[in-house]
């Protein structure tokens, strides 16, 4: 094994990549608030430019010209010119629940349809809560989880329309953060018209309004994952030591699938890992699950580390490996070994600094509880054979 690298060189490395992740953390919310300002130039121009205003069944163009419209027509050319990038709109988080076993992962921009993502911003369409595109809105989504993985936790960030009008129009902070009854009683109530459209395993679970420069990725303190799993003959006390070497700031590039392109960094924190049981049992079998919190997580990191796990508690392999991966001097290149499957994994909470989330009158649906609790006699513990 290589010598270790001398401790104040390490040490000094950490704070430079500390203080770049801190800068652009800054750019971000800097980038958001010129994007903002941007786009209302961008609607005060095109405003300007067109001065067309809608009086009654006439409408009145940029030439002087006066056109009538019936009350269908001018309705379908409202929607399909704009005009609701004119009404009123604030920022908010939405906390959403899902069962991934159709969809091919969250992120809209996979492959193959249907994803997550997809699902929602038609329900956000046909509902005309959106409030311009994607871009116009500033969506910004906390994770982007695996075909087939659920979530109970997961939060994104948008702009929508609303009922109401921030004290000063010309800036989009003076909304008022905190939501009052006889303010939540005027405001659309974003999960009930929301989960009318959605199919039944996608769910909204709560709506919060958060300021202009907040982003659901960057804003995230921290993110928790569980995995579920058959004790069988699983070792747990040897997979319980494995886990508490996870704990803390590593580089986890043998745990994840690389993305060079796109990833430079690969030092994540591990705030906690814990095996726990279930209390649920089939048969002689008892579920159990590993609950694992961090700051951010790489591209299959989860699944990784659980199928590592796996080996040491199947006695494939000893504790100490989790040290011998995490020492990338000494194990620079990642081993051959299959990830674990994707079905039994959760992103189960997303937390954020002052974010309390408003379930106004439509509660979660006992629907995808339901569709999980049918799939846990599926979860299995895999073996070193699986393909």
């Amino acid at each position: 094994m290589s010598a270790s690298p001398d401790t104040d060189s390490v040490d000094a490395l950490r704070s430079q990549i500390d203080s770049l992740q801190t800068r652009v953390n800054e750019l971000e919310v800097q980038n958001a608030r010129l994007s903002s300002q941007l786009s209302r130039c961008c609607c005060q121009k095109m405003e300007d430019e067109v001065s067309s205003a809608v009086d009654g069944g006439s409408v009145v163009d940029g030439t002087g010209k006066s056109m009538n419209l019936d009350k269908k027509t001018r309705k379908k050319k409202d929607f399909k010119t704009g005009i609701l990038e004119h009404h009123p709109r604030r920022y908010v988080a939405l906390r959403l629940m899902y069962f991934g076993q159709r969809f091919y992962g969250f992120a809209s921009e996979a492959q193959f349809d249907p994803t997550v993502e997809s699902e929602i911003f038609k329900a956000l369409e046909k509902t005309k809560l959106l409030v311009g595109d994607k871009k116009k809105s500033q969506y910004s989504r906390c994770g982007r989880t695996d075909k087939g993985v659920s979530s109970f936790g997961q939060v994104i960030s948008l702009f929508l329309r609303s009922n109401l009008r921030p004290k000063n129009t010309d800036d989009a902070n003076s909304w008022e953060l905190s939501v009052e009854r006889d303010v939540l009683d005027a405001e659309i109530d974003y999960v009930r018209v929301l989960n009318r459209i959605l199919p039944k395993d996608i769910r909204v679970t709560g709506w919060c309004p958060v300021p202009i420069d907040f982003r659901a990725r960057f804003s995230c303190m921290s993110r928790e994952y569980k995995y579920f799993f058959w004790r069988d003959n699983l070792d747990i006390r040897a997979m319980e030591s494995a886990g508490q070497k996870f704990v803390g700031d590593h580089d986890f590039r043998n745990f994840c699938k690389m993305d060079a392109f796109n990833v430079h960094n690969y030092r994540r924190h591990i705030t906690s890992f814990e095996l726990a049981s279930c209390d649920k049992r089939l048969e002689s079998n008892e579920l159990w699950c590993f609950k694992i919190k961090g700051s951010a997580f790489l591209w299959h990191q989860v699944r990784c580390m659980v199928a590592v796990m796996f080996m040491v508690g199947q006695g494939l392999e000893s504790p100490n490996v989790i040290d011998a991966l995490l020492d990338t001097d000494g194990t620079p290149r990642k081993p051959q070994y299959t990830m674990a499957p994707e079905m039994p994994l959760i992103l189960q909470s997303c937390e954020f600094q002052g974010v309390r989330f408003i379930c106004s009158s439509d509660r979660c649906s006992a629907s995808i509880t339901c569709a999980l609790g049918g799939s846990l006699s599926n979860i299995r513990t895999p073996s070193c054979n699986d393909s």
